[in-house]
């Protein structure tokens, strides 16, 4: 922390991609629609990929019975589960258009629920979902089938039944265990009830299970963060997803209730930040990237230490090339060279599918530009370190020369210790990861044009 200059957390408090994607989902546009989107798919069918690479499929499950103010996902509020059943008929049909495309059978190596709250389906919605699943994919042996989890919703006996639908990993919200958080934030969830699950879990036999936590919530402090970092560190889940609070409101009603004086300063946040680095690394685990953390033993940390790490729209994932199917209001794909998104809104989403379209209603086709620096920034992220000369061969390009201005404005940041240049490439330090999202930052064409705009949370 002493090389942490006032400076520093000056210049890096401002807004920035998570890179979960480049180019990143704001720029999507509405230009591209669902015939772009078949074409992508129909040329994918066409093509060697069709049977050789895996897919990968994300479902997305918009229904929460309860609202947490932190919260900027697609999410509709209600207590109404009857609005399961017709949800996941529209999932059925959309499935069936994709299949038309892409054929029937097709080897999924990769499946994650995510929402909203996947757990609102009742186990028997569970049951249809995968089910209906495994009629038109092939889950292939030894996959990873995840599925988010709260806590809240969930006992012994509804793990049991997840695992016997074949999901072997689980991604649990913890967020924070102080309690004077969790009433900030409207969610209150004993600590005592997540260590109960994670020792069922345990005992049921999942592969992996991981927790997630966010720093900067309203009413934490270095010192209260710490008490919940011990908590987690004894709970000692498989992986940690570490996240930094993203306080839009102008974009995301919910966070209105938040009072934003109860929100902790920069150099707090950065404290946290490096108190989890800590006492993460005290108890065993490895540091994968800004945001996650495994245990040595977990495919993630194999996957980083054998080069095969890679980032999408679920963050750290250990399958670099497959094109990801997402299912759902509001879900994100990437197919080929393109990026692609479902209506938001529940009511277009199945306006769409009842007339019998896709409801892709934005996207991108991505030029070769955007795969060149895609390639550049996912190795700063993901690997920490940038080889000229691989980016060259898969490129054809001359590295020194395309990014003559990036390697002189990342002179700076070479004179401030946050990467380290040499004739072969470039290495972010130690200190750099508290700001790797501002190093690959200098590589994002299209944040030259309008840096002002609040798109993003802030790099601290």
């Amino acid at each position: 922390m002493t090389a942490i200059t006032t400076g520093l957390l000056t210049k890096f408090d401002v807004p920035g991609p998570r890179y979960t994607s480049y180019p990143t989902a704001d720029r999507f546009v509405e230009a591209f629609g669902e015939a772009d989107y078949v074409q992508a798919l129909d040329q994918r069918r066409a093509g060697p990929a069709a049977l050789a690479l895996p897919l990968s499929l994300y479902v997305h499950i918009p229904f929460c019975e309860s609202l947490c103010y932190y919260c900027a996902c697609n999410k509709i509020i209600t207590k109404h589960h009857e609005r399961s059943a017709p949800y996941l008929r529209y999932l059925s049909k959309e499935v069936d258009l994709h299949v038309q495309h892409l054929g029937a059978g097709l080897p999924v190596s990769q499946l994650h629920l995510g929402g909203g709250t996947p757990t609102f389906f009742s186990d028997d919605e569970l049951r249809e979902l995968m089910s209906m699943l495994r009629r038109n994919f092939s889950l292939v042996p030894g996959g990873e089938y995840s599925i988010e989890v709260d806590p809240r919703t969930v006992d012994e006996a509804r793990l049991e039944t997840l695992a016997r639908l074949g999901f072997n990993r689980l991604s649990l919200g913890v967020q924070d265990f102080d309690p004077l958080v969790q009433k900030a934030v409207h969610r209150i969830q004993p600590a005592d009830k997540v260590f109960a699950l994670v020792d069922a879990a345990r005992r049921i036999g999942f592969e992996s299970i991981n927790a997630d936590l966010i720093y900067g919530l309203p009413k934490q402090t270095p010192e209260s963060f710490e008490r919940t970092l011990a908590q987690v560190s004894e709970l000692r889940p498989d992986r940690i997803a570490l996240y930094a609070y993203a306080h839009l409101p102008e974009r995301f009603k919910p966070q209105r209730r938040i009072i934003a004086i109860d929100l902790p300063g920069a150099a707090n946040k950065v404290a946290m930040l490096a108190r989890a680095l800590a006492a993460f690394e005290a108890a065993g685990y490895d540091y994968i990237g800004m945001d996650h953390f495994a245990l040595p033993n977990d495919a993630l940390a194999v996957a980083k230490r054998q080069g095969r790490l890679h980032r999408n729209f679920q963050g750290y994932s250990t399958q670099p090339d497959c094109d990801l199917i997402g299912l759902g209001v509001s879900a994100i794909g990437k197919v080929g060279a393109t990026y692609s998104q479902n209506a938001k809104s529940l009511e277009e989403y199945q306006d769409l599918l009842d007339h019998g379209h896709l409801p892709v209603v934005r996207g991108l086709a991505v030029s070769r530009d955007d795969l060149l620096r895609r390639a550049v920034i996912m190795a700063l992220m993901c690997q920490g370190e940038v080889l000229f000369e691989s980016i060259e061969l898969a490129h054809l390009i001359d590295f020194r020369d395309y990014f003559a201005a990036e390697l002189e404005a990342l002179r700076a940041m070479e004179d401030q210790g946050l990467v380290k240049l040499s004739d072969t490439g470039i290495q972010v330090t130690a200190l750099g990861w508290f700001f790797v999202r501002g190093v690959a930052m200098m590589f994002d064409k299209y944040l030259q044009a309008d840096r002002t705009r609040a798109r993003f949370s802030k790099i601290i």
